[in-house]
C-alpha cells in the first residue's frame, strides 16, 4: 500500500491561539496540495512550546504562563472544529499536537483526526518531563492507546520523551503501529560548556536518534515533527540572553523507514517546511523478517508487559 506521509518543521505562532489555528490550517492546505495523506505536527504546536520554563525562574515566567493558559486549546472548541473542517476538506489523516486546556488544567495532547474530520482518538503525554510538570498534568490510562486504524494504515503517536519510555514504546508496538508520528518541541545544539553545563540528551541530535531508534526497534515508519525558533521571538518566550536556544534553530524533522533509513533530505534547523516521502507499507515486512519485537523475536515466557487499561477518575460515586 502506497502512502504519502509528511512531517511539519515550522515556527509556532507563539502564545496566539487564533494565529496558531490559522497557521495550522494553512499547513494542512499546503500539504493537501502536495498530495499528502498523513501529516504529523510537533508537540504542543498550539500555542508553541514555552522554552522559557527551562531557562527562567517560575516567578519570572508568571506573565508568560498566564498568556499560555489563555491561548491553549480545548479539545471541544470552535478552534478545533475549524481544524477538523480543514482536515476533512483535505481528506488526510492528521496527528495534531497542542496544549490542551481542560477546565483550569493543561495537558500535552495529541488528537488523531480522520479524513472525515472526526477526532478518532485523543491522548495526553503520560508523564510531562522534569520542569514541564509545573505546567501540564499527566495523561491517564486511556492515553496508553496510541495507535488507531485508518485507510492509510495503522497510525500511532507519542510526545517528546515518551520516546524514552521503553515500556510505552513496547506497548505501542503491540498495537501494530505502521506509521508513527514523533511530536517534538524545538531542540538545540549543545551550548558552550564554558557558559553552561548541559545534557546531551537535551539536544536535537539526541532526539533525532531516539526517533530513528524507534523506527528500527518497532519496524515502523516514523514522521519526526519539530518546531523552530527565530530571534525575533526570543523575548516573547522569556529567552533573551540564554546560551541554549540558538536562533534560528530547533528543528530536526525527518521521515524514517522501518529499518531506520532517512527517507528525505533534512531542512536546516532554522528553516520552515513540510518534509514529504512516499512510502510502501509492505516494506515493513522486510524489517519484520529480521526482527519483530512483539512477535517472533520476543520471549513472553521470560519477559512480558503488565498494563493497567483503566483510567483513574477524580471522583467516583459509591453505589
Amino acid at each position: 500500500m502506497q502512502v504519502r506521509v509528511a512531517a511539519v518543521q515550522a515556527e509556532p505562532v507563539w502564545l496566539n491561539l487564533e494565529g496558531s489555528v490559522d497557521k495550522t490550517i494553512s499547513l494542512i492546505q499546503q500539504s493537501a496540495n502536495d498530495g499528502v495523506q498523513v501529516l504529523g505536527f510537533p508537540e504542543v504546536w498550539i500555542p508553541g512550546y514555552p522554552w522559557g520554563i527551562w531557562t527562567t525562574s517560575v516567578i519570572g515566567n508568571v506573565p508568560m504562563i498566564h498568556e499560555y493558559m489563555a491561548n491553549s486549546m480545548a479539545r471541544d472548541s470552535p478552534q478545533m472544529r475549524r481544524i477538523q473542517s480543514a482536515v476533512k476538506e483535505a481528506g488526510m489523516f492528521v496527528v495534531l499536537g497542542y496544549s490542551e486546556r481542560d477546565g483550569a488544567s493543561l495537558y500535552m495532547a495529541q488528537s488523531f483526526i480522520s479524513p472525515e474530520g472526526e477526532i478518532v482518538h485523543h491522548r495526553r503525554k503520560i508523564k510531562p518531563t522534569h520542569v514541564e510538570r509545573t505546567l501540564w498534568g499527566d495523561g491517564q490510562a486511556d492515553s496508553l492507546t496510541c495507535v488507531v486504524p485508518s485507510k492509510f494504515g495503522r497510525i500511532g503517536g507519542l510526545n517528546c520523551w515518551e520516546h524514552l519510555q521503553p515500556l510505552l514504546r513496547y506497548y505501542e508496538y503491540s498495537q501494530g503501529v505502521q506509521i508513527h508520528v514523533a511530536s517534538w518541541p524545538p531542540e538545540f545544539e549543545m551550548p558552550d560548556p564554558k557558559k553552561l553545563a548541559w545534557q546531551y540528551h537535551e539536544t536535537g541530535e539526541a532526539s533525532y536518534r531516539a526517533s530513528q531508534f524507534m523506527a528500527i526497534e518497532g519496524q515502523t515508519f516514523v514522521l519526526v515533527a519539530t518546531q523552530i525558533l527565530t530571534e525575533e521571538n526570543l523575548e516573547k518566550n522569556n529567552l533573551t540572553g540564554n546560551p541554549v536556544t540558538k536562533t534560528p534553530g530547533g528543528g530536526f524533522s525527518m521521515i524514517f523507514g522501518p529499518d531506520g533509513k532517512p527517507l528525505c533530505e533534512p531542512l536546516d534547523p532554522g528553516e520552515e517546511g513540510v518534509l514529504i516521502a512516499d512510502v510502501n507499507l509492505r516494506d515493513i515486512d522486510y524489517a519484520k523478517t529480521f526482527i519483530d519485537t512483539v512477535g517472533h523475536y520476543a520471549r513472553p515466557d521470560l519477559l512480558s508487559l503488565l498494563v493497567n487499561p483503566v483510567a483513574a477518575k477524580h471522583v467516583t460515586m459509591m453505589k
